[in-house]
């Protein structure tokens, strides 16, 4: 079976894909629950913004503990994965832009 593909869609922006489990992650973090269609409607664009701005410093948070007490190689390891913000940074941009314009974003439609 192919792995599940997210592909946001907005008049305001390119097409976003996102892999299964970032999309659904995005989408938890946004409070919702994994869905294969939905919309986001600019009214609850700034709450998005602020929901993705508090998973990411949650995570930052959560990765500098644990770089406190790791060894060197997992300190390496964790230096070199990619990280939340990385991952919803294309998702922040396209909400920005998407809100900016007054037009709603997408997804499985």
């Amino acid at each position: 079976m192919p792995a599940m593909l997210y592909k946001f869609k907005s008049k305001a922006t390119g097409d976003l894909i996102m892999l299964g489990p970032n999309g659904d992650q995005l989408l938890r973090v946004l409070g919702r629950e994994p869905s294969a269609t939905g919309i986001l409607e600019v009214p609850d664009m700034a709450a998005a913004r602020s929901a993705i701005a508090r998973a990411v410093a949650d995570a930052e948070a959560a990765a500098e503990q644990a770089r406190e007490g790791a060894a060197d190689d997992a300190d390496e390891r964790q230096r070199n994965a990619v990280g939340l913000r990385q991952r919803l940074w294309p998702m922040l941009q396209m909400i920005e832009r998407a809100q900016s314009g007054r037009e709603p974003i997408v997804w499985g439609v």
